[in-house]
């Protein structure tokens, strides 16, 4: 089991008891939660817990690289504890997001060149096995 507390103090955030649960759900979640998830899957645990802080929290933990927030869906950001090189494709009819490999870093077109680059994230749509399977 992960030690959220110890992982908070390494990326330079003052660990409480609330990030220390979003951080460990987030982690072991491979939904790939948007706030309301994370929020639900909370507030029986954490009866004082607002969406604000849910928020609040994983913007600190984007800021600080221990989330990333993927805007695939129109619809909601989504969070990812997953810090690793990967892509994302979500499933337009059920609206999961799966990870896959990729190097980001074979993407970067040429026409780039001296562009200074802060993120780069490589997204796909379409329909995943189970939905097409269901047709």
């Amino acid at each position: 089991m992960m030690n959220a507390v110890k992982i908070l103090r390494e990326h330079n955030i003052k660990p409480s008891f609330i990030r220390a649960k979003i951080l460990r759900y987030l982690m072991s979640s491979k939904a790939h939660p948007s706030v309301d998830d994370i929020f639900i899957k909370l507030i029986n645990e954490i009866p004082t817990l607002s969406k604000t802080t849910v928020y609040n929290t994983l913007a600190l933990f984007v800021q600080n690289g221990l989330a990333m927030s993927i805007n695939i869906d129109d619809a909601e950001k989504r969070y990812d504890g997953d810090m690793q090189e990967h892509g994302h494709f979500m499933c337009e009819r059920c609206s999961e997001v799966f990870d896959f490999p990729i190097s980001v870093d074979n993407v970067v077109p040429n026409t780039l060149d001296g562009f200074y680059i802060k993120e780069k994230n490589v997204y796909y749509k379409g329909a995943c096995r189970s939905c097409q399977n269901k047709n």
